[in-house]
């Protein structure tokens, strides 16, 4: 019985370009039907079954597995193809219950495992698309044997069960657990994306304004002090015309690992987007005036081996937080402010809300 954990159908176009499903299927299906050949062989020689039954122990115990991924390696679409063969596990089951006569445990145990298969697959709805064609097949088998009924399970019987009772359901959870975990790992890494800015490995927007909100949501709360500092590259546009777009981005680059470096261990960094940079720092007015001259001064020496005659500076405006600043929106345009005053005070400066440039032009 085929038993792997399928990914939801938006995956299916991925997995059918790369082959996947089948070769995952396959090896659960071999394990499966390779184990369910014990007990059927012990029912079949205890009923004294005909050469027919035997003849359908071996195709559908020993081919098919192979038969069914041969058929969707050389599909054109293999996922589908995938899907009819699991459909076709459980016609399968459906017929082994009459052939066996209704013996207990191993007729529940095939159609139950079988039905179980398509509920792991999480694929909606499968299973119970599966069940008309395993009681069509019950049907049809008990047509052909007269419904012969021997319901009663032998000890042999039951001890043949047991294998596939425990080694496969193993197998299944085992490659479920896996599964999961390769889930949970990509999550983590979609987490880790969402929160860093790719090309400079800063905070994304995003992530800096829940951290920016905390720390504001901590100055009202314990009254410790917080200023906010955009950062803003001074004529990016130029470069890039100059130089081009590569350049451009090592330049971004260059500048946010100043800016992570001047800004420290105990502030957030991020990229607002474009060549606009933002720190929320747990300082002073002071405090975070000295940072900002340590950026600005660490900018303006800041050159690139493949652009040498290129140099960089920054417009910086710094808002210290206020009672009036409830949330981060305001906290923001207190900063924008600043860093409008330094932009048109000449750039390459240093200005707050309140006062005029701090910093000026080395």
């Amino acid at each position: 019985m085929a038993a792997p954990s399928h990914p939801p159908p938006e995956h299916a176009a991925r997995l059918s370009d790369l082959h996947l499903l089948p070769r995952r299927v396959y090896r659960f299906r071999v394990l499966g039907m390779g184990l369910a050949a014990l007990p059927i062989f012990l029912v079949l020689r205890e009923i004294g079954a005909p050469p027919a039954s035997w003849a359908w122990l071996v195709a559908s115990c020993f081919l098919w597995p192979h038969l069914a991924y041969w058929l969707a390696r050389r599909s054109a679409d293999p996922f589908q193809a995938e899907l009819r063969n699991l459909m076709s596990d459980s016609i399968i089951a459906g017929l082994w219950a009459p052939l066996l006569h209704f013996n207990a445990l191993p007729s529940v145990l095939l159609m139950s495992v079988a039905t179980a298969d398509k509920i792991n697959t999480g694929i909606r709805g499968l299973w119970l698309r599966s069940l008309p064609g395993m009681l069509l097949a019950v049907l049809a088998g008990g047509l052909l044997t007269g419904f012969a009924f021997a319901p009663a399970t032998s000890m042999p019987v039951l001890l043949a069960c047991l294998p596939i009772m425990v080694v496969h359901t193993l197998a299944v959870s085992l490659n479920s657990f896996l599964l999961v975990r390769r889930v949970q790992l990509q999550n983590r890494q979609l987490d880790e994306l969402s929160r860093v800015d790719v090309l400079t490995g800063l905070d994304s927007r995003r992530h800096w304004q829940d951290q920016a909100g905390r720390l504001l949501q901590r100055r009202h709360a314990t009254g410790k002090a917080a200023t906010l500092a955009l950062v803003d590259l001074d004529w990016f546009k130029d470069i890039n015309d100059r130089h081009g777009h590569a350049v451009g981005d090592d330049v971004l680059r260059g500048i946010a690992a100043l800016v992570r470096r001047a800004a420290g261990p105990e502030a957030h960094a991020g990229r607002l987007g474009g060549d606009e940079f933002a720190i929320a720092l747990p300082a002073t007015l002071a405090e975070a005036e000295a940072v900002a001259e340590r950026l600005r001064a660490s900018v303006q020496a800041f050159s690139l081996p493949q652009a040498p005659g290129l140099r960089c500076s920054v417009s910086i405006g710094l808002a210290q937080a206020r009672d009036d600043d409830l949330g981060l929106r305001e906290w923001i345009e207190s900063a924008d402010k600043a860093l409008y005053r330094a932009k048109h005070g000449g750039r390459n400066r240093t200005a707050t809300e309140a006062a005029g440039p701090s910093a000026q032009t080395a």
